[in-house]
């Protein structure tokens, strides 16, 4: 048996049935003012996602401070990390955050072999 996805209670066609300024009543306080400030960006970002949807073109985007709300689930947006554009899938459970909590930054560091002198028995070679 599938669990439903539900957010505060209200299932996901329902929310996406619901205005992004009446979405906000359902989010956390910090996330709640600042999805406020942004409500007219978020809403233009929507339009511009509609409009590269109907031409089937690529959604891609700088704007890692966004909110995700529930029009957008379904959605691959392309989010730059700074080097190049990650493919994301927005699902149910990423309502509320950020877009670009899930377009990581910084890779993992992989060390090569020492250099010469890094270690006590290269240090003291001659370097012709």
């Amino acid at each position: 048996m599938v669990k439903e996805f539900s957010y505060r209670g209200k299932g996901i066609e329902e929310l996406k049935q619901l205005d992004t300024r009446e979405f906000a009543k359902f989010l956390p306080s910090r996330t709640r003012r600042c999805l406020l400030k942004q409500v007219e960006e978020v809403e233009k970002f929507l339009r511009s996602c509609n409009k590269k949807i109907s031409i089937n073109k690529d959604i891609r985007t700088h704007r890692r401070d966004l909110i995700i709300v529930p029009k957008m689930v379904g959605l691959i947006i392309y989010i730059h990390s700074g080097k190049e554009f990650l493919p994301i899938k927005i699902v149910d459970e990423m309502i509320g955050h950020r877009l670009g909590e899930f377009a990581i930054t910084r890779k993992k560091v992989e060390h090569g072999a020492a250099g010469i002198g890094a270690t006590r028995s290269s240090a003291f070679l001659s370097v012709k």
